[in-house]
């Protein structure tokens, strides 16, 4: 099983881990969404797709997940997620002399783009990043690394998960059940990712055009 198949048939996957692994599968279900937040170099790990799936089999009775269980402990892996990943850039930028095989192991370009939108948004960046893959990764190894004050953090940080959990939560408990959802649920999560992904496409291209402007 490869991370594409993984993410296209999400829903399929997470039957069969479920059916498998029973009340354990919660613990799998953090896991993911904790590392895939607070681990620099594990951006690729599927987060929006998971958490609308999961939502969308705990509005179903044929499987034992519940949706308040699975709201909440999303909730705290995305909070203690980004947490992590602060306290990791902030470290990676205080050692970075020692520890240079660390930032090695780091996308460099993910992590540019990162601090480009920190760079334009400031603060709000916690909660915008939280909506775009990669970006929401190291957006909050960024605020680490560029010293910002906890106490600002710690609030968009807070409140960009209550916004992404609840959003995608929503949306897969009322939506992810439908006929017609089911039956095209691949499509959906393409359709996810392509959404998720547009906002940065688009500050990249506005930016390539104002460049290109002033160039002139």
């Amino acid at each position: 099983m490869n991370l594409i198949d993984f993410i296209l048939h999400i829903d399929d996957h997470l039957v069969t881990l479920v059916n498998t692994f029973g009340n354990w599968s919660y613990l799998i279900l953090f896991a993911i969404i904790f590392i895939e937040t607070g681990v620099v170099i594990f951006p690729f790990l599927p987060g929006d797709s998971l958490v609308f799936a999961a939502c969308a089999m705990a509005a179903s009775p044929k499987y034992s997940l519940n949706i308040w269980v699975c709201y909440f402990l999303f909730l705290i892996a995305a909070i203690l997620g980004d947490s992590s990943n602060y306290e990791i850039g902030h470290w990676s930028e205080s050692k970075s002399s020692d520890h240079n095989w660390f930032n090695k192991l780091i996308n460099q370009e993910h992590r540019k783009a990162a601090e480009n939108f920190f760079d334009s948004h400031g603060g709000i960046t916690i909660l915008l990043g939280r909506f775009i893959p990669f970006i929401r990764t190291f957006v909050p190894f960024v605020a680490g690394a560029s010293k910002m004050h906890y106490r600002t953090f710690i609030f968009y940080n807070i409140l960009g998960a209550l916004c992404w959990v609840s959003l995608f939560s929503i949306l897969g408990y009322f939506f992810g059940n439908i006929p017609i959802v089911q039956e095209h649920f691949s499509l959906i999560v393409i359709g996810i990712i392509v959404i998720s992904v547009l906002p940065p496409l688009i500050m990249w291209l506005q930016k390539k055009i104002t460049l290109k402007k002033e160039l002139r």
